[in-house]
């Protein structure tokens, strides 16, 4: 029987880094083209690292497009892309898109999904995937969950776990996460940093982007150098992402006590802080307010009044992420990234390679 090739998933949501922050602060724009850059990376150090297929959906911003025809390139021949594979959604260009494509890998059995996006577009891929490790790469606006780092060092290290060569003790973090429940309506929804609670009536344009509108947020982890609503309790009570509690903060605008935040890039305000204290798992906490709207991971989805009876539990049944400091640690501990005469990107190989298409250069010149 044939083996099934070793493949993952990439997700860039063509949305992320794109949202109303544009306008109303100085967030800077992640283009289609840097986001095509990225994943071009990712397959270079997927395909060094012994991944044999990437699945990936199409959009309507050209970057599955643009993979594609540069997948045929010799940039991608002397990298030994993986085989790329494509699914033809029916797009709605809602986050609904997303989430289709992370149950559609799901199925394929991919062994990881790398995830380009902001907090919420993770979200909505952890979601759908259950405890199939997330490789995150951050191109959003405000990016608390998936840290900022270099995709070729994030492949190596997804292609490293994946190709079996890093305990899943040492490769694995396992993430905490929010639960938002009302029993009476049947809703649970999850957040993976933060749950703000508005004072705004409606979801609107989602991004909340004034500190007076806030009244109270809770988070899994809340880091001092964060930008957001998590940033509150960075900078007033801070707590990491290895910490089994998390944090709350209560908000008042007459409170005595204010904080000056970073609620997004190039927009700072003052808070007025009532109170704040250390979040414990297992505990279900009511709400400060008994009508507005609740914003997970930075943008608006539910709107509670009177009659409901909403609250927010942290548990640390979150998803599975890579640990790529930890797996490059090890890797370079275990020497994992030696490579012999075999491998196509030892130097003698490298050698051949470019005097034999020189070779096909000067014959195609005569």
């Amino acid at each position: 029987m044939s083996r099934a090739p070793l493949t993952v998933g990439i997700i860039a949501n063509p949305a992320s880094g794109r949202d109303v922050r544009r306008l109303t602060a100085n967030a800077g724009l992640f283009s289609s083209t840097d986001k095509v850059s990225v994943i071009q990376r990712l397959l270079a150090a997927f395909g060094a690292t012994g991944v044999e297929r990437v699945l990936m959906p199409t959009d309507m911003t050209g970057i599955a497009a643009a993979v594609l025809k540069n997948s045929h390139g010799r940039q991608a021949r002397s990298s030994h892309w993986p085989a790329l594979e494509f699914l033809d959604l029916t797009l709605r260009q809602s986050v609904e898109d997303t989430r289709h494509a992370a149950r559609w890998m799901a199925e394929r059995g991919v062994a990881l999904i790398a995830v380009l996006g902001g907090d919420g577009t993770h979200k909505a891929v952890a979601a759908e995937v259950g405890d199939i490790p997330l490789l995150t790469l951050s191109t959003g606006t405000n990016n608390a969950f998936p840290e900022l780092r270099e995709a070729t060092s994030a492949g190596l290290a997804g292609g490293l776990f994946v190709s079996g060569r890093i305990p899943p003790e040492i490769a694995l973090r396992r993430n905490k996460r929010l639960l938002v429940r009302e029993p009476s309506c049947g809703l649970c929804e999850m957040a993976l940093v933060d749950v703000a609670v508005s004072s705004l009536p409606f979801v609107g344009a989602r991004a909340i982007t004034r500190g007076g509108d806030l009244a109270e947020v809770f988070v899994t982890f809340a880091e001092p150098q964060s930008i957001g609503i998590s940033a509150l309790c960075g900078l007033w009570f801070p707590v990491s992402r290895q910490a089994p509690s998390g944090a709350w903060i209560r908000l008042d605008a007459q409170s005595p006590e204010a904080l000056l935040v970073p609620l997004a890039p190039g927009l700072l305000q003052g808070c007025g802080v009532l109170a704040a204290g250390s979040l414990e798992p297992g505990v279900a906490h009511s709400l400060c307010l008994a009508s507005g709207t609740l914003a997970l991971d930075g943008e608006r989805e539910i709107e509670f009044n009177a009659d409901d009876r909403p609250t927010v539990t942290l548990d640390s049944s979150g998803p599975l992420s890579i640990d790529v400091n930890a797996v490059l640690d090890y890797a370079a501990q275990q020497r994992l990234l030696a490579i012999g005469r075999e491998h196509p990107q030892h130097p003698l190989n490298l050698s051949s390679q470019d005097t034999l298409e020189n070779k096909n250069v000067d014959t195609a010149n005569r």
